[in-house]
């Protein structure tokens, strides 16, 4: 059975697991929001989270006026895969990691040697 909470319990935990992340990971974080949506485009209940920008690695012009990139988590698949709220706030947590490495640049390659995805 999954766990069952509406959008706005679930933004609840998602500010506060970005909260406990270490400081020098969201201390680069610029021109960025973090946003939540029920699902990916596709519909599908694949997808946990999803970064939407250039990487700061790939950057070369980037500067004022533009657009801030997004991290989306998507809240029915991460609601899907876990039982009670300690293992949703872990997957938010671990989800939240993935989608800011790739913001800084990593790629998944990187993150599964790192032991992030």
């Amino acid at each position: 059975m999954s766990l069952e909470l509406d959008a706005e319990e679930f933004e609840r935990i998602v500010i506060d697991e970005l909260d406990l992340l270490p400081d020098e990971m969201v201390d680069g974080l610029e021109n960025l929001v973090f946003v939540v949506e029920d699902r990916p485009e596709d519909g599908s209940l694949d997808l946990l989270g999803e970064y939407q920008g250039i990487a700061l690695t790939e950057r070369d012009r980037y500067g004022f006026g533009e657009l801030p990139d997004r991290i989306v988590l998507f809240r029915e698949p991460l609601l899907a895969i876990c039982e009670d709220l300690d293992e949703l706030k872990d997957e938010i947590h671990v989800t939240l990691v993935h989608e800011i490495a790739h913001f800084f640049g990593l790629d998944d390659d990187e993150l599964h040697r790192l032991g992030w995805a």
